[in-house]
Formats: C-alpha cells, sequence, structure tokens
C-alpha cells in the first residue's frame, strides 16, 4: 500500500521532508492585478516588498478541487493538512477533492486534518504523520494518532505590521495604523476554532519575545517540541529561542522561513510558533 501526504502552502514546506511521499499545493495571494503563487518559483522576498508599499485591497485563494486531486497522484491513502478553515476555503476544497478523488478510485483513502493553524503548527503535524505512517501503524490508528496530536499542540504569533491583515478585512484599519505609528507588536494565537486571537500589546520586541514565552507556558507548553518560522527576523527568532531553551535546556527548537501565504499574514518581522503541549 502506498501512502503520501499532501498539505497547502501554509505549512511554509516545500519538498519532501521524511519518508512518506510528500506535496504541497500552492495558495495564491492576491492584490489588485497582481496574483502571486505560493510555489517554488515565488520570489516571497520581492512579494514582501510589493506589499509593504501595496495600500488597496488584498486576498487569498484557496487551491482548487483539481489542484488537489492531481497532488494526491496515485497514493492508495493520502493524509492530507490544510490551513485552517477559519481563515482559508483550501478545507472545504480538500473535501471536495477528496469525494471526487475515492469515487473515481474505488478503495483509495483520503483523510483530511483541518489544523485550525498555519505555519509552524502544521508542519509539527506533517512530521508527525510521517513518523505514525513510518511507524507502520494501521489506518485507523494513524487517524486517531493524528487527530489525538493536533489537541497536544498550539501556534503563537508576534506581529509588527497588521497592513495586510487589514487590507483583507481580518482587523480594523483603524487599530491596524495605530499599531504601526506606536511601534506595536500584537502578540496572540490561533484558537480553538482556528481564528486569529490576539493577547498583547507589546511595545518593543523584547517584550513581544517575553510575552510569547509566557503565553505558550499558560497555554501547557513545558519542554516539548517547538519550531519558529520568521519572516525576515532571523535575528528575533535566534533570541526567542535562546529565551525557550534557558528555561528549558532540554526542549527541541527548530526554526524556518515564512513562505509566500505565511509571509502576506506575518508580514515583515513576523514570527509563527508551533510548540506541544503537555
Amino acid at each position: 500500500m502506498s501512502y503520501k501526504i499532501v498539505s497547502d502552502s501554509a505549512v511554509n514546506l516545500r519538498k519532501q521532508k521524511g519518508q512518506i511521499a510528500y506535496a504541497s499545493v500552492p495558495l495564491k495571494i492576491m492584490a489588485g492585478d497582481k496574483e502571486f503563487t505560493d510555489d517554488d518559483s515565488l520570489d516571497v522576498q520581492g512579494m514582501v516588498n510589493y506589499m509593504s508599499g501595496y495600500k488597496g485591497k488584498s486576498g487569498t485563494a484557496c487551491p482548487g478541487t483539481m489542484d488537489w486531486i492531481q497532488a494526491f497522484g496515485e497514493a492508495d491513502t493520502v493524509f492530507c493538512v490544510t490551513i485552517t478553515s477559519g481563515l482559508s476555503g483550501s478545507y472545504n476544497s480538500a473535501r471536495v477533492a477528496k469525494e471526487e478523488y475515492e469515487e473515481m478510485h474505488p478503495g483509495r483513502r483520503v483523510f483530511i486534518v483541518d489544523s485550525l493553524s498555519a505555519g509552524p503548527e502544521m508542519e509539527m503535524i506533517v512530521d508527525k504523520l510521517d513518523e505514525l505512517i513510518s511507524q507502520g501503524k494501521d489506518y485507523e490508528e494513524i487517524c486517531d494518532g493524528i487527530m489525538a496530536y493536533k489537541e497536544k499542540t498550539g501556534l503563537m504569533f508576534s506581529l509588527e505590521s497588521l497592513t495586510n491583515l487589514a487590507n483583507n478585512g481580518r482587523v480594523s484599519p483603524v487599530v491596524a495604523k495605530i499599531a504601526g505609528v506606536l511601534g506595536i507588536r500584537i502578540v496572540g494565537r490561533a484558537s480553538d476554532k482556528g481564528q486569529l486571537d490576539p493577547m498583547d500589546k507589546c511595545r518593543g520586541e523584547k517584550k513581544a519575545l517575553a510575552a510569547i514565552c509566557k503565553r505558550m507556558k499558560e497555554l501547557g507548553y513545558a519542554g516539548g517540541k517547538v519550531r519558529i518560522d520568521h519572516c525576515n527576523n532571523k535575528v528575533a527568532a535566534d533570541n526567542l529561542k535562546e529565551l525557550i531553551l534557558q528555561e528549558y535546556p532540554g526542549a527541541e527548537v527548530a526554526m524556518g522561513v515564512t513562505y509566500g501565504l505565511c509571509s502576506f499574514y506575518a508580514e515583515q518581522g513576523g514570527l509563527m510558533v508551533g510548540f506541544e503541549k503537555e
């Protein structure tokens, strides 16, 4: 039996990382008549630079049904991970693709995980799927195992700019402008319903990093795995890693960069932090 893991590009992962075949399906970012496809060809820094000077409405588009079906390929069993249904139609599109794929190929199966998150938390789910499949667990054990694991992960974020979120209607333009003028960083989390949940308004990066650590601990972090993805802010990512290791020396902390979709939401200087809970 052949297995495959498929996700949309909000996972910040392009190529196979573990032992199981993997494919990423690109989302798109639109700004007026400009369109950016979140795949290998995207100049992420160029997109970030363009968006920083763009003043009109912007938005994103999820993969179509055929995009998902093509990514499923010829696998007997597909495990599909999508960005939160609270921000995108990607999950619903994948569900339609699952129904069509299973109808076209009787006996094949697609299991879809609504991450209720994005970025590094999604990657942790993908990594766990690879681990469960590689351990030789059966289909039901993998399904049960990944849903249980998803309940034990979380996502924090720190944003220096809210411009794109304001431009596509996610936050008030007035709030975004005030935050920019005052140099306030918004620290928050992905809620249990997959929505953006602002928690702290911090003046300066040092206070923002301290707030992330504090909130992670409150949400159940006790030294497990952490993945930090940054949008052109490696210094802050390094400093956050150091803060975590100071309190939890044995923690496994990995770092990466945001790709197109997550760079659109995180913007220049933003951090996204996936972590395991107790």
